[in-house]
């Protein structure tokens, strides 16, 4: 009996530890965002390597299937490879590094918006001593392309774009110790990774003072991801995002301006009807609308949670729509635009040489005059010093007709005609 209950007792605390390793796995997938659809490792893995100045990393490269932030998903942001390691510094901190490797440059960087926005969100919400200064925003050229430091108490951390790839650093509690070793962790990472366009994406240059927005803009190149941080809005389910299709958000006082570029006219003449369409729906069932909506060019622009229809309208006619044409195969024109171009330059040398040879002569003539306007006063000036009158008859025998030679010997003159005849 006494050796029944010892194998009961034993398959209990068995079981308990079963329970325990299970849940623990479970925890697991839920900090990092583990799911079956993993992304590929490799190319994400060769950006953590093992040693990074006084970094080391303590675990081997694992898969990061997912994101410990707001909803985003995978393929909301067309990621390619995703990775995560754990590295230690020399004082016992340890720093969690999560790279994903996106299709583009403006997946990555949406992939970075969407983790401001989730500070943003958060931030009405923190204690005033744990408040971000500077204001939180992205920053350009600081780390990568654009970085994000955060200051804040549950997702603080240090967040980078470059290229195409997107890079987050948080510590492995919830403190927010650490950030300059955060930063110093970030500068390290991004110095080998290809900068691509190097810079961000030129749709948030068409927002209205865009100088000023750019630091708080979010960015979008799905459904799934303009609803993640523009919110989800009804209409946005007649966007179709094919084509490479991608959106910027931006507040402006009260007003929220939501862009959506199209790559075709064909795109943006399809996506207008839909829109349009919907709206109309929408009004007729009492559901919510854009306090505004207007096609710019290849643009669908929408205003939301404006004061008034006015304001909403002068909010969008200071979005202008600027045309990029891009040839999928051989540009047609190219002989033509190479045709001119030489002739342009042509001409512009042929211009160049005439006035330089104009120039070069004038600038002889005037020297040669000069030099003999000088070279003549000096002459003229050793005669006068020497008592010669100015003569033109260079020192030949000359006739003294008006008797103004001084000195003259007058019995080598001719003589007059004898007045006695």
């Amino acid at each position: 009996m006494l050796l029944n209950e010892r194998r009961v007792v034993r398959r209990l605390i068995t079981g308990k530890w079963v329970l325990i390793v299970v849940l623990a796995a479970f925890s697991y997938a839920a900090a990092f965002g583990v799911t079956e659809t993993s992304p590929p490792l490799t190319e994400a893995a060769k950006l953590l390597p093992n040693q990074l100045g006084d970094f080391h990393a303590e675990t081997p490269a694992k898969p990061y299937p997912g994101f410990v932030f707001g909803l985003a998903k995978f393929e909301d942001y067309k990621a390619v490879s995703a990775a995560y390691r754990v590295y230690q510094l020399r004082t016992a901190d340890r720093f969690i590094v999560r790279v994903v490797v996106a299709s583009s440059d403006s997946a990555a960087y949406a992939l970075q918006t969407a983790y401001l926005n989730l500070q943003l969100r958060g931030e009405s919400g923190m204690r005033e001593e744990l408040r971000a200064k500077p204001p939180l925003g992205i920053q350009t050229n600081a780390i990568g392309t654009a970085s994000l430091v955060a200051n804040t108490f549950d997702f603080g951390g240090v967040s980078f774009v470059k290229g195409s790839t997107y890079v987050h650093i948080t510590g492995t509690g919830k403190e927010t110790y650490g950030l300059k070793e955060m930063e110093s962790l970030a500068k390290l990472l991004a110095d080998p990774i290809d900068k691509g366009d190097g810079d961000i994406p030129v749709l948030i240059k068409h927002l209205p003072d865009w100088e000023k927005t750019y630091s708080q803009a979010l960015y979008a190149v799905s459904v799934g991801s303009l609803k993640e941080v523009a919110g989800a809005q009804p209409v946005f389910d007649a966007l179709n995002f094919d084509g490479g299709t991608e959106a910027v958000t931006a507040t402006y006082g009260q007003s929220q301006l939501v862009i959506v570029e199209f790559t075709t006219p064909q795109f943006a003449s399809d996506n207008d009807r839909r829109i349009v369409a919907k709206i109309q729906e929408l009004k007729s069932q009492g559901q919510a609308v854009p306090t505004a909506y207007r096609r710019v060019g290849n643009y669908s622009v929408f205003v939301f949670d404006a004061p008034d229809e006015k304001t909403a309208n002068e909010l969008i006619d200071q979005v202008k729509y600027e045309q990029v044409v891009q040839w999928l195969g051989d540009d047609p024109h190219l002989y033509e635009r190479v045709q001119r171009y030489v002739l342009q330059r042509t001409g512009g040398v042929v211009v160049a040489v005439l006035e330089g040879s104009g120039l070069s002569v004038l600038l002889c003539l005037g020297a040669g005059g000069l030099f003999g306007a000088l070279l003549f006063r000096r002459r003229r000036r050793a005669r006068q010093r020497q008592g010669e009158a100015y003569s033109d008859a260079g020192g030949m025998v000359r006739l003294n007709l008006d008797e103004v030679a001084e000195g003259s010997d007058a019995g080598r003159l001719l003589q007059g005609p004898n007045k006695h005849g």
